[in-house]
This record gives structure tokens, C-alpha cells and sequence, in this order.
């Protein structure tokens, strides 16, 4: 039997924030399109109204997983005390917001700042940054929720840029809901072959993000997803394939600065985000076919 993968939505197709006119407008949003879950932004946790989203989730009949990198301030990575104090803060009630919202997965940029830095990484950064993702690591574990390491390109962090780097992180914090989380849109800058990194994280993959080079619509860049979605069935993998697409229309400041979207690649997020489902579905029904027959003539 064929397991299939969830299919995730980000909600900044669709709003900037997280307040109760946005949750639900992205919530229904999300799941009128067909979507298993929406992937819910939580740079600001206080804005989270944790009652209210749960009713939305519940009367639309979708999942939800959570995304956010540590602020500056935050920044786990760093041989600061205080720092480090505020981001396994940070994560903590991340961890608990989700634990309430019966949320599966919390990924993102959770081991350092989201940030560009202009100097390298430390060992003794690093060090610290997996004694705090561990420790919060067995936190997440006791209300089953995943942990994602997203792997990002050089300008969002100096930590995890490959997902060697990201499995290599995994296996240092040594539980088994600490994964790698990838996303094709980072790879297409850092990895030498995409379909190559994916087959080689293997069973540490727990988390996808598809996203085209320009960040707009699926096929509308230069990434190879037939390579990408190949990869993902070979590996094995069943975890959830999620949507992440930009657009200076929606998102603003900060995100707007830090991610350098300076066009707007798509108006209508309907569109967009119609395409991408029956794009994703398309590419793995290719992908499960062609592996299908490859292993059949084999035999």
C-alpha cells in the first residue's frame, strides 16, 4: 500500500500575522483548497490566540504545524548567557503552544538566529546550541511533536547550510524526534545535487518544503522537481511536503527585509496555492510511478 504524504500549506500565501481575522481567513483558506494541514508563522508566540485557532482547526478539519527562526536576541548558537536564556525561552513556549494546539511538527530555524551573520560559526556555539535543541528536544518528545532543523542557504544562518551539516546536528542531539527538515528552495543553492542530499539524509528527514528558485509558482523557476520528488519516494520518506511561497503583497516587514522579497511574483494566493497542490500531487504520482516500474523490470 502507497502511504501518502501530507500536504502542508504555509499561511503567508495568504496573511502576515496571526490574529484572529487572519487565522481564520488562512485557515479556511487553506483547507477550502484541500490542504492536510496549514504551517502557521510563530516569530511573535504571543500573537497566537491558542483557544480561538484550535476552534478554527477544529471546524475546518486541517492539521497544523509551526515555523519560526530565533530572533538575534535568541540566538542559541551564540557564547552568550542571556542569549541563549531568551531563545530556549522562546522554544519552550513554542513547544507549549503547540503541545495545546495538537500541532505535529515545530521546525524552522531553531538552533541559531534567522539572520545573516559576517563571521563563521564557533564549536563552542554549536555545542551549546544542541544541549538547548536537546532539551527542548525531550520536551517536544512528550507531547509527540517532531522537531524540524531546517537546513537554509548562507544568508539565514552560519550553522546548518547542508543537509549533511543538518543530520550530522541531528545525530549529535541523538532523539528521535529531532530531524532534518529541507526545503528545495535553500538546496538549490548550497547542495551540489539536490536528489543526492535527500537519498543521503534518509530516515533524519522529517520535515519538506517545496518552493521554486524565484519563489513563486511551482515550475516557474529553475529547480528539477522531477530529481526532487523522485528522491523523496526513493527514500522512503512520509512525512508532510508543505508549500512555502513569498510575495512582498503579503508578507512586509520584517520578512520582507530578511528574505530580500523585493517582487511580487504572484497576486492571487488561491491561484498559487491551487497550482501547487495539484502540481505536488502530480510530481508524486510521476515519481511513485516511475520507481514502480523501475523496480518492476527488475524483477
Amino acid at each position: 500500500m502507497t502511504m501518502r504524504n501530507k500536504l502542508g500549506l504555509h499561511g503567508f500565501v495568504w496573511e502576515a500575522g496571526w490574529n484572529r481575522e487572519q487565522c481564520a481567513r488562512a485557515i479556511a483558506n487553506t483547507a477550502a483548497l484541500g490542504y492536510d494541514l496549514i504551517e502557521a508563522c510563530a516569530l511573535d508566540p504571543s500573537s497566537i490566540d491558542v483557544d480561538f485557532t484550535r476552534r478554527q482547526l477544529e471546524a475546518a478539519g486541517i492539521g497544523l504545524t509551526f515555523s519560526l527562526g530565533l530572533a538575534s536576541d535568541a540566538d542559541i548558537s551564540s557564547n552568550d548567557d542571556d542569549k541563549t536564556r531568551r531563545g530556549e525561552q522562546t522554544l519552550a513556549e513554542i513547544i507549549a503552544i503547540a503541545r495545546d494546539l495538537g500541532a505535529t511538527h515545530v521546525c524552522g530555524i531553531l538552533y541559531s538566529a534567522f539572520q545573516k551573520y559576517s563571521i563563521p560559526t564557533t564549536a563552542a556555539g554549536v555545542a551549546r546550541s544542541v544541549d538547548v535543541v536537546r532539551r527542548i528536544g525531550e520536551k517536544a518528545a512528550a507531547s509527540g511533536i517532531t522537531l524540524g532543523m531546517e537546513v537554509v542557504n548562507r544568508y539565514e544562518t552560519n550553522v546548518l547550510n547542508t543537509a549533511s551539516q543538518g543530520v550530522e546536528f541531528c545525530r549529535r542531539v541523538g532523539l528521535a524526534n529531532v530531524k532534518v527538515h529541507l526545503d528545495c528552495y535553500h538546496m538549490n543553492i548550497e547542495e551540489a545535487d539536490v536528489a543526492t542530499a535527500i537519498l543521503e539524509t534518509g530516515p533524519h528527514l522529517g520535515y519538506f518544503h517545496t518552493g521554486d528558485s524565484n519563489r513563486g509558482y511551482l515550475g516557474s523557476g529553475s529547480i528539477d522537481f522531477s530529481r526532487i520528488f523522485r528522491a523523496l519516494v526513493r527514500s522512503g520518506y512520509e512525512g508532510p511536503i508543505t508549500f512555502e511561497s513569498f510575495s512582498s503583497k503579503v508578507v512586509g516587514q520584517p520578512l520582507e527585509g530578511i528574505l530580500g522579497i523585493w517582487r511580487n511574483l504572484w497576486e492571487d494566493g488561491q491561484d498559487l496555492s491551487a497550482h501547487a497542490k495539484q502540481f505536488t500531487e502530480a510530481h508524486l504520482k510521476a515519481a511513485r510511478e516511475a520507481i514502480t516500474h523501475s523496480q518492476s523490470s527488475l524483477v
